[in-house]
């Protein structure tokens, strides 16, 4: 078993900070106290600075965050990073997925894939959005508590199968759902991380479910034919991508397109929740909002919807379903003004980032109207380039942001629309570090539908 390689500085550099003396006991004392990892991150980032290393047996990754490093990392020195990290479960799980491959072989997946996700065709999705939301909706009590955590995650992969794979999901929803759960779950951060070689039981019968379901997708597509432009049409019409390939592409999309959605739109309804002002705002608009029936007045109806738009980018900025971003040193590399050595992990902290007193005014605070492009009197915060990282940055940045966005608006405005929603009382919501940023235990939400 090959321990992660630990980061040392060359001759004559200095060492990159680190927790001991009284920044480590404060940060023991919050760990002690929260429980929190990202409370502990956000220590050693007041006292340590943009560049930090977590010394734990075995796992001693280097962290960075602010717009300065971001940008030497995501962009102008991300040939030095590789984004594969083999003993990881990520690369288990996805193999030769488009978000674990580098070089060419992930410049050419990007290519076959990222038309599907454009503007023009997720605009084309929006009756799609409509129609699996509505059916959610449809389910839920003329007066009850809802949990939203559970929700938003039925209709972030309603709306992902049924309008990127072009299948309804609704009947494989309840038999694949504990199989979609494992497999958040292997990947998301745990005792691997000290062993990375150490057996995982008590997966393979519920990845291999999954595995099923999308191989036969794919044999129903080439057999069965269907559109040729969404992502799976475009997958399978590819000459140079086998099933395996295929499957691997799908799967990525299925576990980080869901379940990234799934956190952007729970937190959301929790801080609306958290904050009537901004909910009475949200919904006076959502109940203005108005869509043809057949789509054709999307990007304008979409166009509308300016302060939900406003919550989601603040909701993101807050609480980013991907909260840090993993790379390894592919060579000896200067960042900052520390030598980090080949394959170093180097975690792009988007959380980090979002929090940074230096560069947000009162950052800890849900505060939509800072993404409003004119505040009247008010002046409108200026940020350095790659300060507002959700979505990574440079030419690895999601691929999916563009649909994501337009989903979070489409789905919070018709939740809005049907629903009055108020916080259910005596709730402790925490973020969990999983595969995403997730709310935790839950959103219990008392929800009245609108007659």
């Amino acid at each position: 078993m090959q321990e992660e390689k630990r980061p040392t500085c060359t001759e004559g550099s200095r060492s990159i900070p680190t927790a001991d003396g009284a920044t480590g006991l404060s940060i023991l004392k919050g760990l002690a106290r929260d429980r929190s990892l990202l409370t502990a991150m956000e220590t050693m980032h007041s006292e340590l600075g943009a560049i930090f290393q977590i010394t734990m047996p075995r796992f001693h990754p280097v962290v960075v965050s602010g717009p300065e490093l971001n940008r030497q990392v995501l962009v102008t020195d991300r040939d030095n990073f590789s984004w594969r990290g083999e003993s990881d479960p990520v690369v288990k799980l996805l193999r030769h997925g488009v978000l674990v491959e580098d070089g060419e072989e992930h410049d050419r997946l990007r290519a076959c894939m990222e038309p599907a996700l454009r503007r023009s065709p997720s605009l084309g999705h929006v009756p799609a959005m409509l129609r699996y939301t509505d059916q959610m909706l449809d389910a839920w009590p003329q007066e009850g508590e809802v949990d939203m955590l559970v929700e938003m995650r039925k209709v972030a992969l309603l709306i992902l199968l049924g309008t990127l794979y072009g299948t309804d999901f609704t009947p494989h929803l309840e038999e694949l759902w504990e199989p979609v759960l494992k497999a958040i779950d292997y990947i998301s951060p745990g005792a691997w991380i000290l062993w990375p070689d150490m057996p995982r039981p008590g997966y393979k019968k519920d990845l291999q479910k999954l595995d099923d379901y999308l191989y036969g997708l794919i044999e129903q597509r080439r057999t069965q034919g269907g559109p040729d432009d969404d992502l799976l049409g475009r997958l399978v019409n590819d000459p140079e991508l086998n099933d395996d390939l295929i499957r691997d592409q799908l799967l990525t999309m299925l576990i980080a397109g869901h379940d990234t959605s799934t956190a952007m739109l729970a937190w959301a309804l929790y801080l609306m929740g958290e904050n009537p002002q901004v909910l009475q705002t949200a919904v006076a608009e959502a109940r203005q909002w108005s869509l043809s029936d057949d789509g054709s007045t999307a990007e304008k109806a979409i166009n509308q919807l300016t302060y939900l738009d406003q919550v989601v980018k603040e909701t993101l900025r807050m609480f980013p379903p991907i909260h840090v971003g993993n790379r390894f040193a592919a060579e000896d590399v200067t960042v900052g003004d520390y030598v980090v050595p080949a394959d170093s992990r180097v975690m792009v902290s988007y959380y980090l980032s979002h929090r940074d007193e230096t560069v947000w005014d009162d950052p800890q605070t849900f505060c939509p109207h800072r993404f409003e492009r004119s505040r009247g009197e008010h002046e409108v915060e200026r940020r350095p380039p790659l300060s507002y990282v959700p979505f990574g940055g440079g030419p690895r940045n999601c691929i999916g942001a563009t649909f994501a966005q337009i989903e979070g608006k489409i789905v919070l405005a018709r939740v809005l629309q049907r629903f009055e929603l108020r916080l259910s009382p005596g709730q402790k919501v925490r973020p969990y570090m999983g595969a995403t940023l997730e709310p935790r235990p839950g959103v219990k939400m008392i929800v009245k539908r609108i007659s």
